[in-house]
């Protein structure tokens, strides 16, 4: 009996090494089925897309990485899905599946173009400066934080171009705002909303005329040194500029008006004058 079992233990493993190329076997065919299934879904969905039917790609990419989730389709199904919802500009389903991405997949080789499509999903539901200023925000945090961490990319090339333009729409809005209360006489508001516009967007369209409306608001309450600061930097910044004429006609303005006041007083200087002269030989 002893002598038996030697040969009992080794069919024991020749049973069990059987069984786990068997299991192993079976996984193979089972992940090549799968990835199968996700290349056929993926494909679907790329047909799809190119037909015009964005949702139905989007169903289909999101169907590929549901499939097989370890699979190396699964993070590129999920950005074809949120690619999928900005072309047919379903902008908050494809913010809310790039989201989902950072979550799910943070270490993926080309995340900054899950930045770039963010920025650009809320870039694209700008309206004009008057409106909500979330989607401003909200894009240019995207765009700013693609520049900071993937600067060498064709992404971030564009995204500097877009900064520039929502600057751009963030100034009106400070200069709308600041010419509101510039015409209700709040200046210190108005004063305010213009400095905002130097100090933060120095590099738009708007800043000759914020340093104008400086000079301006100063001027009407008084404060001329001060007026005459921002004329002097708008003369050294922006020289052949119409806000520079507009700012040297207001001061010139001022003197003119002065003068024909100081005439006006010495008219009537001279007729109390010639009065009591004339008084003289009464």
């Amino acid at each position: 009996m002893q002598l038996f079992k030697p040969i009992y233990w080794v069919l024991i493993l020749i049973f069990l090494s059987f069984c786990s190329k068997d299991n192993l076997e079976k996984n193979i065919i089972k992940e090549n089925s799968l990835e199968l299934q996700v290349l056929e879904a993926y494909e679907e969905g790329i047909k799809s897309l190119n037909e015009g039917d964005a949702l139905f790609a989007a169903k289909k990419f999101n169907e590929a990485e549901t499939l097989f989730p370890q699979s190396e389709w699964a993070p590129k199904s999920a950005l074809m899905a949120a690619y999928s919802y900005y072309a047919q500009d379903y902008y908050l389903d494809s913010i809310a599946e790039l989201e989902r991405f950072k979550r799910v997949y943070p270490f993926y080789k080309n995340m900054d173009y899950v930045y770039y499509l963010l920025g650009l999903n809320w870039y694209e539901q700008i309206i004009d400066e008057k409106k909500d200023l979330e989607t401003i925000i909200n894009a240019k945090e995207n765009f700013v934080f693609l520049i900071i961490n993937y600067p060498n990319t064709d992404y971030a090339l564009d995204a500097e171009f877009k900064v520039a333009l929502i600057d751009d729409v963030l100034a009106s809005k400070e200069m709308y705002i600041g010419r509101y209360y510039l015409q209700k006489k709040k200046w210190i508001p108005a004063i305010n909303r213009f400095r905002n516009v130097i100090d933060e967007y120095d590099t738009t369209t708007y800043t000759e005329e914020a340093l104008y409306r400086l000079v301006e608001t100063y001027y009407k309450i008084g404060l001329i040194d001060e007026a005459k600061k921002y004329a002097n930097l708008l003369g050294y910044n922006y020289l052949s500029s119409k806000w520079y004429e507009k700012s040297y006609i207001l001061f010139n303005e001022n003197f003119e008006n002065k003068l024909i006041d100081t005439i006006k007083k010495d008219k009537k200087n001279k007729k109390s004058f010639l009065k009591k002269f004339k008084s003289l030989f009464d």
